[in-house]
């Protein structure tokens, strides 16, 4: 089991990760999409392989950015709203998939070995027992949040504590490693109720517009679910500028730890890869506290849970795939950061038209007399 020091000062680390966070480097971006231009194969041969490389040149500031060193993180904890038959699972079910990420049998597992990426598995929360391991970094910010269909999720100091722990997980990890790509996933019962409240006050849509089936509920559960949402924003009335009160209202300890570890990417210029509906729930709480943050997101998929596109739209990112995904872990991030990494080697590994001696496609057209 990792070791850790709980961070002393939360709010302080969350300001100063904030305060380190720019928008993407244009220069390098530009260069990047220069050197598209020159590469071997006709002008946007490789489709959207091309842009994806270009922003991620814009993320790292690197006009040829490499992504050798990849991280999986997978932030685990319990909802109280699961009291209201929200989900299709009982509660226990989190910490069984937590051993399940621990013994190497989930799908991410398969997907991050894949991708050649390190998993770490965090107890942001989990009220059941979860036994020491080498990979689980126990938090244990509570034994999962209030109801939100009553009341706030958390305090204000627990919300930025979970936010500053997620920071901190992220810069050990990038001490320890050299991350140059991080992927954000989850497991949590209820906690896709709590993303669709987040996405509901973020956005203004309506709850039933942004509340799906999660793990698959009958259409009793569905309405219990889509009435715990609005019973949360009627109860808690989020302000949806104020990122870190959302999350004490609305949020999972999970979407706070993964909440800060898009902010910490984000300082350190590192591409951050949302997964399905809850990550991308975790990064509407770190846009809404620097909004400069969304410059380091990379959409990986797009999920059958209609709240993700209602996020994703907002945040106005593309995603990479569409593959009727639902599943969570960081299943679809595991995904994509393949097609991050191939994006960057061809941008840095394929020859020039001048490197390879080959005429381009100016230079093959004859100039008229």
């Amino acid at each position: 089991m990792a070791k850790f020091e709980p961070v002393t000062d939360p709010a302080g680390l969350l300001a100063f990760t904030v305060s380190a966070i720019r928008p993407a480097d244009r220069v390098a971006a530009g260069g990047a999409d220069a050197r598209q231009g020159r590469l071997t194969k006709p002008p946007g041969a490789l489709g959207r392989l091309e842009s994806l490389a270009t922003r991620i040149a814009g993320i790292t500031g690197l006009e040829r950015p490499r992504l050798d060193q990849r991280l999986v993180i997978v932030a685990a904890g319990d909802h109280g709203v699961t009291a209201q038959g929200v989900s299709a699972y009982p509660a226990e079910v989190t910490a069984q998939m937590v051993a399940n990420f621990l013994a190497g049998g989930a799908a991410i597992n398969v997907l991050a070995k894949h991708a050649g990426a390190r998993v770490r598995v965090v107890d942001a929360g989990v009220r059941g027992e979860i036994p020491d391991h080498s990979d689980l970094l126990r938090l244990r910010l509570g034994p999962g949040t209030d109801d939100i269909s009553r009341g706030p999720a958390m305090s204000r100091a627990l919300a930025e504590r979970s936010l500053a722990e997620g920071i901190a997980l992220f810069e050990r990890e990038r001490t320890a490693d050299g991350i140059q790509i991080v992927a954000l996933g989850e497991m949590g019962i209820g906690n896709s109720t709590s993303a669709a409240a987040i996405i509901a006050a973020t956005t203004g849509l309506a709850p039933r517009t942004v509340t799906g089936r999660g793990t698959g509920v009958d259409d009793a559960h569905f309405e219990l679910k889509v009435a715990a949402v609005e019973r949360a924003l009627h109860v808690n009335q989020p302000d949806r500028m104020d990122g870190v009160g959302m999350l004490a209202a609305l949020g999972g300890f999970e979407i706070g730890v993964l909440a800060g570890a898009y902010l910490a990417a984000a300082a350190a210029r590192v591409p951050a890869v949302i997964d399905g509906v809850i990550s991308s729930a975790a990064a509407l709480i770190a846009a809404a506290i620097a909004p400069n943050a969304v410059d380091s997101f990379v959409a990986s998929h797009l999920s059958v849970e209609p709240g993700h596109l209602a996020a994703l739209r907002h945040l106005r990112l593309e995603p990479v795939l569409d593959l009727n995904m639902r599943l969570g872990e960081g299943s679809g991030a595991a995904l994509a950061i393949s097609l991050c990494v191939a994006a960057c080697r061809l941008l840095d590994e394929m020859a020039t038209f001048d490197e390879a001696g080959v005429s381009d496609s100016d230079a093959a057209v004859e100039p008229e007399a």
